[in-house]
């Protein structure tokens, strides 16, 4: 090779060479991986490596864009980077310039934990119709927490300030760990099949999402809607919210709060026993008196200082009720008799002027019969012929000598035999 056809690059501009390759080439991008190496110094600007078991990249995080940060970074930790692969050319090492970062670990968690809600959502477990209400005067409470905890020295605080002779049964358990979902959700059943419990208490003080996690696990949150005895949730502080709050009968946003919520109850059920004791006794006196003073009002009243002029009075009143009854009655059945004499009287009268009608319409049929009936005419000298067959014979044609005929007269009829038959021009005169 050549003098002329070598390529020889000065250091930085072999580095500046790189830098654009490896920024054109990738850009931004997301890396995942484990905190390692942070600082911090004075600038506010970060420094760390994120690695994984077979390697490393370094990276930095300048002081504007950690505004954006919404965990505290710390070696050990998981995360999600976002930012552009570059070169600090001072060094030669690529890096990556960091835009956003989030905690790997906790997304994972957010998503496992909205997975688990939509789908005990659509089974129903969160449905208020499933959900019972707290009892009024509840005598026995179980408390499933960690026996050290803040969360049941404050639960018993509340307890015995306000009702000391309430009886407190406390299920010892995890409540952060592997092991935390698996001995809550059997506490839970332990204390259903005791019996004799009124309200269950699950829950524990506030803490990171991975502290909280035991009480998003499934296990927990079916253990709690299986209970026969009403549950109420109380998980952290009030801005945290678990699955286990979602399928309770009732959230509480911290322990002291589901404690006061348990004896609240009762409290406020005797503060309202109370004032109806006040209000029955109230209106028992003002019944007494008005009682009082309608007695008082009747013993001076006139029924009383003179009851036989009451008598006298009503007596007096009955009969002249009597008789103003006797009166209308005497002369309604005057009305309906005048009434069914002229009804009577009209109907005969319609009777009558009908059969006269009728008989005169009768006599004037009788006599259009008698016209049209043809042996009237008989009467008047006519006679009728018949043929041997039965027909009247109304004309000559047909008949000839020696055939057998038959007449009839007005009294009476006769046989002949035709000797002679004449037409009617035969017969002129």
């Amino acid at each position: 090779m050549t003098e002329q056809d070598r390529r020889i690059y000065h250091v930085s501009e072999l580095t500046r060479a790189i830098k654009n390759a490896l920024e054109g080439t990738f850009g931004d991008v997301w890396v995942e991986g484990e905190l390692s190496n942070l600082r911090q110094p004075s600038s506010g600007h970060s420094y760390f490596t994120i690695k994984d078991e077979t390697a490393q990249i370094q990276a930095v995080m300048f002081r504007s864009a950690q505004r954006s940060l919404k965990f505290k970074p710390a070696d050990g930790v998981s995360v999600r980077a976002f930012g552009q692969v570059s070169v600090y050319e001072r060094s030669g090492q690529y890096q990556i310039v960091v835009r956003l970062m989030e905690d790997a670990g906790e997304g994972a968690l957010q998503a496992a934990f909205e997975k688990l809600k939509k789908k005990l959502l659509q089974e129903g477990l969160f449905d208020e119709t499933r959900k019972r209400p707290l009892p009024l005067l509840p005598r026995h409470i179980g408390v499933v927490t960690s026996p050290t905890g803040a969360a049941i020295r404050d639960i018993l605080k509340v307890i015995s300030r306000r009702f000391p002779n309430l009886h407190v049964v406390i299920a010892p358990v995890k409540v952060q760990g592997e092991s935390a979902a698996a001995e809550i959700a059997e506490a839970i059943q332990l204390l259903n099949q005791l019996g004799g419990l009124d309200v269950l208490i699950v829950g524990r003080g506030g803490g990171s999402l991975e502290d909280l996690w035991c009480f998003n696990e499934e296990i927990v949150a079916r253990a709690i809607a299986a209970s026969t005895i009403p549950v109420i949730s109380a998980v952290g502080h009030e801005i945290d919210f678990t699955i286990s709050d979602f399928v309770a009968d009732v959230r509480a946003p911290t322990p002291s709060a589901a404690a006061e919520q348990v004896v609240g109850l009762k409290e406020s059920f005797e503060r309202h026993v109370a004032d109806l004791s006040t209000a029955l006794i109230r209106t028992l006196r003002q019944g007494l008196l008005e009682v009082k003073t309608r007695l008082a009002s009747a013993q001076s009243s006139y029924v009383f200082t003179e009851p036989r002029n009451i008598a006298r009075k009503f007596k007096q009143q009955m009969r002249e009720l009597e008789l103003r009854i006797q009166h209308s009655v005497g002369d309604r059945l005057r009305q309906d008799q005048q009434r069914i004499d002229d009804a009577g009287t009209s109907i005969s009268h319609v009777i009558h002027s009908s059969v006269q009608l009728r008989a005169h319409e009768m006599h004037r049929f009788q006599a259009q019969l008698r016209a049209l009936n043809p042996l009237a005419v008989l009467d008047r000298g006519y006679s009728i012929t018949h043929d041997a067959d039965g027909r009247v014979l109304t004309s000559v044609a047909g008949l000839k000598r020696g055939r057998h005929v038959s007449t009839r007269l007005a009294t009476g009829s006769f046989e002949s035999d035709i000797t002679d038959v004449r037409k009617a021009e035969d017969t002129k005169p």
